[in-house]
């Protein structure tokens, strides 16, 4: 094969699985409709199965569904008739994939599955196999061709097989109003979890605030600043209400400054107009604040632009917020 040959086999591959998943269109109906609603009435847990090619589908549908609020196992059909079985209860909600319809290790324990009391949901391309006529509802994944020239290798099928399962997926996660809230709450430790983590969860609060008051002097000041150890200190007025923020770097600069600094106070020191940002707001949100101005620290305030807390660069970079 010469590259043009590479380049025309991917493209192929690529239309046809494109038009598989755009054809599944046509198939939805009330099915898809009761599948949806049979999970999001359950008391258990979604039991995926498979095997082969369509079990790993169905592995990443478990995947998926547990990371959005739906709770969720892959359950292998052959480990099932070990013993396994027995994670399975009444209140559960299967979900078999088969290409075929016809997969021995599933109709092997479709008997106990029945006998438990599950309901059974079945992506297939066969609607009228073995397998589609003992299951509660069918979904079908049926695919003109596969994109293996053989028509043979489950790739179009597979691609179909994914799509669906997608489908079900964000459809219970819309109905179920799961927010980014709820995905960073099942996500602390990835990239895409804390993306989502609020400034109130990691700022520094309560006593740990630096502040001062207006006519606080300098001594006081660099007092605050050392002590609490975020690079700068709020001022605030007689209510607690935000007046500004002194920063170390200002006190450096003082130095320089042909006045007699022991005389000055808060109020002739701060910069009046401090970068803030809301109580509630997501901290990807403060480190942009921080990278665009070129600052190290940010006031949390409430709605009466008290501050309720405040959090330093290096805070947010060892929280895992910002680059990287």
């Amino acid at each position: 094969m010469n590259d043009n040959d590479i380049l025309t086999c991917a493209r192929r591959v690529f239309d046809i699985e494109s038009q598989a998943i755009a054809s599944l269109a046509e198939h939805l109906d009330g099915q898809f409709v009761r599948a949806v609603q049979i999970i999001l009435a359950s008391r258990g847990r979604v039991i995926v199965t498979g095997i082969g090619k369509s079990g790993v589908i169905g592995q990443k549908l478990s995947a998926t569904l547990s990371s959005t609020g739906t709770p969720s196992f892959f359950l292998h059909p052959a480990e099932a008739r070990h013993g396994d079985l027995g994670m399975v209860t009444k209140d559960d909600v299967v979900i078999c994939f088969s290409k075929s319809g016809t997969t021995n290790e599933i109709s092997a324990i479709l008997p106990a599955l029945k006998k438990i009391g599950v309901s059974i949901i079945t992506l297939t391309g066969n609607r009228r196999s073995s397998l589609a006529e003992q299951s509660d509802v069918v979904l079908d994944v049926h695919v003109a061709t596969e994109a293996c020239v053989n028509d043979l290798a489950p790739t179009a099928s597979a691609a179909a097989m994914l799509a669906m399962g997608d489908a079900l997926a964000i459809a219970l996660l819309e109905q179920r109003g799961f927010q980014k809230e709820d995905f960073a709450f099942l996500h602390p430790g990835g990239a895409l979890g804390r993306q989502f983590v609020k400034i109130d969860e990691i700022m520094f609060t309560g006593s740990r605030v630096p502040a001062v008051d207006l006519k606080a002097g300098l001594q006081q000041i660099i007092s605050e600043i050392s002590t609490k150890r975020l690079g700068g200190t709020c001022v605030v007025d007689e209510t607690g209400t935000l007046a500004g923020i002194i920063t170390d770097g200002d006190i450096r600069r003082l130095w320089n400054q042909p006045v007699s600094i022991n005389s000055l106070t808060a109020a002739e020191i701060m910069n009046p107009n401090p970068k803030v940002i809301r109580s509630g707001a997501l901290a990807i949100n403060a480190f942009k604040i921080l990278d665009s101005n070129n600052i190290n620290q940010i006031i949390v305030v409430d709605e009466q632009r008290k501050p309720v807390g405040m959090i330093h660069l290096h805070d947010l970079l060892d929280a895992g917020i910002g680059r990287g």
